[in-house]
């Protein structure tokens, strides 16, 4: 018996559970869960780091097969805003679907979401959003880097798209032991991760490009480089975001700020096997809050010990 594709998949959930609304998230974790075996040689890619990478993979896949879902079953419907995308199966027409979700979404934007719609909250009011997901949800360490905090010794300009927002160091060393810790420390492997985010309220077509190569830019040094955004405003923006993506491999985050933990990874980041620590010494010389992010690194590389009191402060 062949196996079903990863679009019927979605397809059988959705129809076994006619009515319910689901983000791809929540399918992703469901179809692997029920189809294990589909999955096992997926699962063994060594650029999945954990469970949650793995996972979020395929949640990216669901959001670029929607398409092909609608295609191949005309019962199956999905909504893109408020963000995270839902999906979901009923059997009302297409046409009648359109009529029904004008309308919800016209009272839900004007009654449940008027903070989103009304732009009452600014980047800066976005950064503990972030932190909290990171740190909640990937169990990443956090710091803000504040660019006010940089020498500026190069005069006016001169450290354009240089600072990211957020930092992150992942220690996956954490649950080894000892003796594994040992053989990676002298055996010059990695036993931390980095991480960089670049924080936007909206991406549009205006923007999404300047957007997203100041995220190449300013996080391009670490081993997983996202910018970090609350919606993206169409279709034509989101196909944008993939093929810039696949070309530079920084991932983007949709980040809900009124329920942190339904934030998703949109798009995952090509995980780089080196930082580049030439980019890393560049800002350090600059900015003194990257040089002490840098310095909570170097002090786990040498006794792997985290005090909670040193990280995730905004």
């Amino acid at each position: 018996m062949s196996k079903l594709s990863q679009a019927q998949k979605v397809i059988e959930f959705l129809r076994a559970n006619e009515g319910e609304r689901f983000s791809a998230r929540q399918i992703a974790e469901e179809i692997v869960t029920r189809y294990p075996e589909d999955y096992e040689e997926k699962r063994k890619n060594p650029r999945f780091s954990d469970e949650k990478s793995f996972i979020s993979q395929v949640v990216a896949e669901i959001g670029a097969q929607k398409n092909q879902l609608g295609n191949s079953d005309n019962y199956i419907h999905w909504q893109d805003k408020p963000r995270p995308r839902v999906y979901w199966y009923s059997r009302s027409t297409p046409a009648e679907h359109e009529i029904n979700e004008i309308t919800e979404t016209g009272d839900d934007d004007t009654e449940e979401t008027p903070s989103l719609s009304q732009n009452t909250f600014t980047e800066h009011d976005l950064y503990p959003v972030l932190v909290e997901y990171l740190k909640s949800e990937l169990r990443l360490l956090c710091q803000r880097i504040d660019e006010r905090r940089s020498k500026n010794s190069r005069g006016t300009g001169g450290n354009q798209w240089l600072h990211p927002d957020i930092v992150a160091m992942q220690p996956v060393d954490k649950e080894w032991n000892e003796l594994i810790r040992n053989c990676v420390k002298h055996g010059g492997g990695q036993s931390v991760r980095l991480w960089s985010f670049e924080v936007k309220k909206h991406l549009t077509g205006s923007n999404v490009r300047k957007s997203f190569f100041q995220a190449v830019s300013n996080s391009g040094w670490a081993n997983e480089g996202y910018l970090v955004s609350t919606s993206i405003s169409d279709s034509n923006v989101e196909q944008e975001l993939r093929m810039l993506s696949a070309l530079h491999g920084i991932g983007v985050i949709l980040l809900n700020p009124e329920n942190p933990s339904e934030s998703e990874i949109l798009l995952p980041a090509e995980a780089r096997d080196d930082v580049n620590w030439q980019s890393v010494n560049r800002i350090l010389a600059e900015n003194d809050d990257f040089r002490d992010f840098i310095e909570l690194v170097s002090t786990y590389y040498q006794t792997g010990r985290v005090r909670s009191r040193d990280w995730n402060k905004v």
